[in-house]
This record gives C-alpha cells, structure tokens and sequence, in this order.
C-alpha cells in the first residue's frame, strides 16, 4: 500500500519467495513460487508490479505467449490495483486466472500476513 512499508517479516517472505522462483531449475517449481510472492505482494505497488514483472519473464523464457500477453496486463494493473486495494485476495497472479477472482489463501501466507492491515484487499468488481 502507498505510505505503508511492508513489513520486515513479510518482505523477508516475499524475497525468499523471488529468490527461490530465480533459482528453481524447473518451471513448475519457479511459477510456483512466484504464485506465493504474488499473493504476499498484492498489497504493496512495487513489489506487486516487480512480482509481475518476473512472471512476465518467464513467460518469455518459456515462449509462452499468452503467459506474457497476460502478465503486460498485469503489469499496467497492478500497482493501481494495490494503491486502490482493488485485488482479489489470494489469486495467484497468472494469466489462466482471471484479474478479479479471489482464491484461498495458503495457510502459512494467511498466517503470515494476519494482522497486517494493508494486506485486507478486496475483490475488484
């Protein structure tokens, strides 16, 4: 959220999320953590924008091109998105999601980002 650092153990969360997407060798092991980076992200604009960014980079690595169509989309809405807390909680962030379509949280993100008041978003409508 604008105004709202995020807080150390979160951010300590989402860079070890980034850090093991970068260095996982197979894919499904990299989108998976970035799914989980996306959702500790959602409520702050940078890392939000920085999340989908890297999404966007797989994508291309893989020649994914509807991955990568939909992470521009994703790119131009997220920081708006996060400022306004217009951001369907627990969606994961690809492009076979829809935009505004909330999904359950993993336990231990909940977890983590309970008590976090920035990260109370809701869905878009």
């Amino acid at each position: 959220m604008i105004g709202r650092p995020m807080p150390a153990r979160v951010r300590a969360a989402y860079r070890a999320e980034m850090r093991a997407a970068r260095t996982a060798a197979a894919p499904e092991a990299r989108w998976r953590h970035l799914e989980r980076a996306h959702v500790i992200s959602q409520p702050w604009p940078w890392p939000h924008t920085r999340n989908h960014v890297a999404m966007f980079a797989s994508a291309v690595a893989q020649r994914d091109r509807r991955e990568a169509f939909g992470q521009v989309i994703r790119i131009i809405v997220a920081a708006p998105g996060s400022a306004l807390r217009r951001y369907p909680e627990g969606n994961t962030g690809r492009a076979a999601v829809a935009l505004t379509q909330p999904m359950p949280i993993p336990a231990d993100l909940a977890e983590l980002l309970q008590n976090v008041p920035a990260a109370r978003g809701r869905a878009s409508r």
